[in-house]
Parts: C-alpha cells; structure tokens; sequence
C-alpha cells in the first residue's frame, strides 16, 4: 500500500468511498432487471440467454474500468485489479448471476455488484494490493435448471461430480455439456476435471447474499455475518409405485401411492421437529409433490406419485441421521401400503464452514464501521460451500432483505447493501496492504 493509501484506508474514508458509488450500482442494479425480465420478477437461466446477458453487463463495466476479465472452461467471468505480486493467493469476491424462473434481482447479483464495489473502493481509497483482488461472476448456481448444485464453481475447482455433465435442463431438455459450450465454456476439458482454480493459490472467497429468511427483518438489523452454509442430500426425480383402481376399491385391497406419499411427508416432518427439539438446525422441502396429471382423476386411485426432496443441515452426521432414518421409515411403508418408492439419481453438496479467523475480522470490520450485525447460519446453499469444500476459507455477509427470496417481491435496501459492502471493503482493505 502507498502512503497515501495507508492514511485513505482509515474507517471514515473506507466508507465514503463505499457511499460515492451509489448511483452506479443503482444503475447497474436497474440495467440487470430491465436486460432480464420474467413477466412476473426476472429470470437469469442458468446457460441461457438470462444469465449470458448478466455476464456480458458485469464484463462491460469491468472493460469500461480499465480492469482486467477473463473466463474460465465453465463460462464463469472473472473482473480482477491486479495486485503487486503475481505469486500471492489472491481474494476472490461473488456469487452467481442466473436466478430461478420469476425470481427476484439481488439473489446472487448483490454479491457479484458487491465484490465490484470493494474493488472500486480500493481504487478510490489509492491502495495498490498485493495480491489480485477478484470479483467472480458465478455460473450456474441455482440448481432448478439441471438439479445439479454449485455447477460453475465446482467446474471451476475441479469438483464436478461423475455424470453431472449429461443432466438435461428441466424446460428445454437441453443437455448441461452443450449449454456449458454454448454459452462460451469447455465442457471437454470439464470432463477432464481440468482446474481452473487452484484453492492453494486463493486467500479467501467472500460472497455478499440477500438473507433468505426474515431473521434480519425481525431483528431490526442490515447485515448478519453468516456462520455456516448447510450441505444436503437430494433426490430430485423421486417416485412411487402403487396400482390404479377405482375409487370404490376397499381400502385393504388398495396400493395408494399418494397416501403413501402423505405418509411420508407427515414421517419426514416430524424427523424434522424431532432434530430442531434435540438442537439441530435442518429444513426439509418436498419441491414437487404430485399424482401424475396424465392418469390421475376424481374417480381414481392414484397408483404413481412423484415427488422431489432436499434435506438441508449444518452438520454431515445429522445429514447421515436422517438420511437412514428416512430410509427405514420407506421400507416400513412400502410393506405396509404395497408400494414401492423409486428414489432415483441422489445428489449431495458437502457442509460448508466458515473460516473462523475471517469471520473475527468481518465482525471487527463491522464495529469499526459503526454497523449493527447479528450471526446467523445460511438457510439456503450457497457457492461458497463449494469452495469451502475444496479448502478455501470462506465468509459470507446477508443483507437484509424483506419477502424472502425466489420470487419477484425481493426488497433488498440499497442503504443495506452498501453497509454490507463497507464491512467487506473494509476487511479487504487491510488484509491486502
């Protein structure tokens, strides 16, 4: 850092710095959702037109900038001030840029507009870094699409599972492989487990997210510094097998499948409330949930039922718990209600921790700016988790955000926004100098 930069580093000039951006993440805020519409809310689809355009904005501004962008062998784009030494682990700063259908426009794109904001900073405050100061725009998170999780970070850290590359999207059936390729990657060397991301040569990767869960409105507070990303088991394509019959059939003789899938959804939720009494966050989701609309009727007994399941926890024995006991609990009900459950393709995300040291730092940096934070675990995945998994330290800062999230009513304050921004900035600014 220059002299000059060491004295601009100071907690006041940190944050005007941070409040002088306002109107252009306005902008840029404004310029996503109009370039992104969904009729209701905005849809980015993973590999699709949605996403490509967030990438192609978040490469403009880092060209309008004078900064440097690349991509990598799964699309994901990289803004990047260069630091002093080529040869030191660099920060890395994100999140992703495609939504669910009909979702809302700061799930993912605060943390990518974020990371941009502290580079910004830094540039104003005169600090010449280190190491490179990143900010990634990260491809293909949201897991509705292919209903596979953390698809551009774990592509990008080498991690992609087995088989992931031929998952179709859940819309167009096109194939993850050709969407990869379409959109500017490399699905080839992705088969190869190619890395992009060595995480030896990464300090830390920090992801600003809008909470997804009122736990801040509540509080009356704009940022939480997160304390763990849950892992989860999924199985996404789930169903049971029974035997349509009339409506009048005896009970005795039926093999109802949607009262077998009732039946699992009331064991499910009380495994749940068993865990949460017993001191161990989780939430289950049966996304999907339904009879089959090709045969089903007033008149019928349903003998097919589909469903989709997402167990989530903060800690992997808890996952391994519920998971058997889930288990055991089908096999009871197969027996006694004549079914048979086929599960399907399983899908898993590894816990992810936070690394304690940078989590200290952010909450310094929180009180040296004079902004109440609170801790709170992330209800939802995120790709952090996905780097934490490879062995990089990660943190995570959750703005307040009214309505929840995956829906157009978003309410993310940029008052907020920029609070969680001056945290970041302000960390970041010391760890490079």
């Amino acid at each position: 850092m220059t002299a000059a930069g060491a004295s601009a580093s100071s907690g006041a000039a940190i944050a005007a710095a941070v409040a002088a951006q306002r109107a252009w993440v306005e902008r840029l805020f404004d310029r996503l959702a109009a370039g992104s519409p969904g009729e209701p809310g905005i849809t980015r689809d993973t590999y699709g037109t949605g996403e490509d355009f967030g990438h192609r904005l978040l490469v403009e501004h880092g060209k309008d900038r004078g900064l440097a962008v690349s991509h990598d062998i799964a699309a994901n784009t990289y803004v990047t001030l260069p630091g002093l030494d080529p040869a030191a682990r660099r920060i890395l700063m994100g999140s992703h840029l495609d939504s669910v259908p009909h979702g809302g426009n700061f799930d993912g794109a605060a943390g990518v507009i974020a990371g941009l904001v502290v580079i910004e900073t830094l540039r104003a405050l005169g600090v010449r870094p280190r190491c490179d100061v990143t900010t990634m725009g990260v491809r293909a998170e949201e897991s509705v699409w292919f209903q596979v999780s953390y698809i551009g970070s774990r592509s990008a850290l080498g991690t992609l599972p087995d088989g992931a590359l031929e998952a179709r999207r859940i819309d167009d059936g096109r194939v993850l492989a050709a969407s990869i390729d379409a959109s500017g990657g490399d699905s080839g060397r992705i088969r190869l487990r190619e890395r992009h991301l060595d995480p030896a040569t990464i300090r830390a990767f920090l992801e600003v997210h809008i909470e997804q869960a009122p736990s801040l409105v509540e509080s009356g507070l704009p940022v939480a510094v997160c304390t763990g990303v849950p892992g989860n088991f999924r199985y996404p394509d789930a169903r049971i097998v029974g035997r349509h019959d009339h409506v009048g059939t005896p009970r005795r003789f039926r093999r109802d499948a949607a009262m077998a899938g009732a039946e699992f959804a009331m064991l499910l939720d009380r495994i749940w409330q068993e865990e949460e009494a017993a001191g161990s966050p989780m939430a289950v989701t049966l996304g999907r949930f339904h009879t089959d609309p090709a045969v089903h009727g007033l008149t019928t007994v349903p003998g097919s039922f589909a469903f989709s399941l997402d167990v989530r926890a903060y800690e992997p024995a808890v996952l391994e718990r519920v998971e058997a006991r889930m288990l055991a609990a089908i096999a009871e009900i197969e027996t006694r209600r004549r079914v048979a459950f086929k599960l399907g393709t399983r899908a898993s995300a590894a816990v992810g921790p936070v690394d304690p040291t940078i989590v200290a730092g952010l909450e310094a940096s929180a009180a040296r700016q004079g902004i109440p934070t609170m801790p709170l675990g992330s209800p939802a995945s995120h790709d952090s988790a996905a780097f934490a998994a490879a062995g990089v330290p990660v943190a995570m800062l959750f703005v307040r955000n009214e309505h929840g999230s995956h829906n157009p009513q978003e309410a993310m304050e940029i008052d907020d926004f920029l609070a969680a921004c001056t945290i970041l900035a302000d960390w970041v600014a010391r760890d490079v100098a």
